[in-house]
């Protein structure tokens, strides 16, 4: 009776590991790339369930974040990692002037950052201007990344302050247009749904979204980072 009851054990481990496999077979073959955590990291995959997850793990692994950067032929400079103040510097950063589109000033990131906004624009800054506007987006303005500083009213220190955390304040269209956060945000007009798609859309790929409706500090700009913390607002 014990080695029956030792055989059956045997039996249902083996049967665990069986269906496990099938599972895990069945998930690498026929999910989509951004909805499986098992598949590598991709800039130019849609945006998906494991995207985020994926993003954040190349905090880890900086040199596999360059060769992301690589493949998709993003134009950088490796910045040193250094120390510039108490608890401020740079680490796994990059210096560019563009990602997809041109910036309109050069900037030092983190390259994780870089690849994730690569992604946003591959699938939402760039495809959504021809689909809303009816021109292609040809600028990106910012307010910058790197700044030395606390988070307004805390004594913890900014995303801004290891480069982890960037400012955009408008969009430059082909045919002239600027679109800017401050005046368009709230607009019933396809200039304010373009602002409220790119939003929605850096919602589901960073780890902190803010834009006009957090507070009057971001009422001009939408700011993205992948800090620790998480929010869309």
């Amino acid at each position: 009776m014990e080695g029956l009851k030792y055989i059956l054990s045997l039996w249902r481990v083996a049967l665990g590991w069986l269906i496990a496999g099938a599972l895990a077979w069945l998930t690498h073959t026929y999910l989509p790339p951004q909805h499986n955590p098992l598949r590598p990291l991709d800039l130019n995959d849609p945006i998906g369930l494991a995207t985020y997850r994926k993003f954040t793990d190349l905090k880890y692994e900086p040199k596999s974040c360059l060769a992301k950067l690589d493949n998709v032929a993003v134009p950088y400079v490796p910045v040193s990692d250094k120390e510039t103040g108490s608890g401020c510097g740079f680490k796994n950063a990059v210096s560019v002037q563009r990602i997809q589109t041109p910036l309109n000033n050069r900037l030092s990131i983190s390259c994780p950052l870089a690849a994730a906004i690569y992604t946003w624009e591959q699938n939402a800054a760039r495809p959504l201007a021809e689909k809303l506007l009816g021109s292609p987006l040809v600028r990106i303005e910012t307010y910058g990344t790197y700044s030395c500083r606390n988070i307004a009213g805390s004594r913890r220190r900014s995303e801004h302050a290891t480069a982890n955390a960037i400012d955009i304040s408008g969009f430059r269209l082909a045919d002239g247009r600027i679109v800017r956060v401050l005046k368009d945000w709230d607009r019933n007009s396809p200039e304010g749904e373009y602002l409220r798609r790119l939003h929605k859309e850096a919602c589901r790929l960073f780890s902190v979204t803010l834009g006009p409706d957090y507070n009057a500090a971001h009422a001009d700009h939408f700011h993205f980072d992948f800090g620790s913390g998480a929010s869309c607002r």
